[in-house]
């Protein structure tokens, strides 16, 4: 009897994640904001602005594009693989994908996710060489060979472990 009241209460608590990914919709809505607050500011600077400027602000949008994919694929993934599966059959729009990420191929896309953001960053620093500091520099490519490495580990630890398991 008590034995299957816990087992009741853990199973209910997975419900205690949906105001989190609630809340990170909110950050996503944040992020549109910024992107399209980012976008505007770009159109009097246009004229005068040099090719590594439009390029550094390119960057900086497709950066705000990445972090908001990484925010669906955990709210929508995350909300499917543990609170409730999404009924697409009532929405006109089908996600393919939706259903088939589990929480490991979660872990891994966020992974590779941060490492394309991380890659993004890198980038900026190397359109900037001149006014960066070699110091700040080789703690940025570290930082980012970290990011990789650990994907990759993560990747491999993933396909050792729940290759056989996955249907897809």
């Amino acid at each position: 009897m008590i034995e299957r009241a816990i087992e009741g209460f853990l199973f209910w608590s997975r419900w205690l994640l949906a105001p989190l990914y609630m809340g990170l919709t909110v950050v996503l809505i944040f992020f549109a904001f910024k992107f399209f607050q980012e976008l505007i500011h770009l159109v009097p600077l246009l004229p005068q602005m040099v090719e590594a400027d439009l390029i550094l602000t390119a960057l900086g949008l497709i950066d705000l594009a990445l972090v908001g994919n990484l925010l669906i694929m955990v709210i929508l993934s995350g909300y499917e693989n543990f609170i409730s599966r999404i009924d697409q059959s009532a929405q006109t729009e089908k996600l393919s994908w939706l259903g088939k990420v589990d929480a490991g191929t979660l872990k891994i896309k966020v992974a590779a996710s941060i490492v394309a953001i991380s890659s993004i960053h890198l980038l900026k620093a190397f359109v900037n060489i001149l006014s960066i500091p070699n110091d700040k520099l080789m703690w940025l490519v570290i930082l980012h060979m970290t990011f990789v490495l650990s994907a990759l580990i993560l990747a491999y630890v993933d396909k050792l472990a729940f290759a056989a398991h996955r249907d897809h």
